[in-house]
């Protein structure tokens, strides 16, 4: 599934853990996509909200936001903080090109 950088305009990080990180990369995200238009929020994986367009989550919790947000782009990561899905994803978005997810 794949989506164009210019229909991207609200990117949810989706947690369950409680660990904090997620907090760290919606904050990290924000302030890297704020010149683009894209909104940034954090959510828990059972209630994303039905106007994300591209979600963020642990591999772990993959399932479970499909389940939630079915039909949406997920953007799976093994951490939280330096993964390379991540820069992808702000580069895609940055050089206006297209998501594979």
């Amino acid at each position: 599934m794949g989506i164009k950088a210019s229909d991207i305009h609200k990117v949810v990080v989706a947690c369950d853990a409680g660990m904090g990180s997620s907090v760290m990369l919606a904050s990290q995200l924000k302030r890297q996509l704020s010149k683009h238009n894209v909104t940034v929020e954090h959510a828990p994986v059972n209630t994303i909200p039905d106007d994300a367009d591209v979600i963020v989550c642990h591999v772990g919790l993959a399932a479970r936001a499909r389940g939630s947000a079915p039909g949406k782009p997920i953007v799976s990561v093994e951490v939280f903080i330096g993964d390379v899905a991540v820069t992808n994803l702000v580069k895609t978005i940055k050089s206006g090109g297209e998501l594979d997810v």
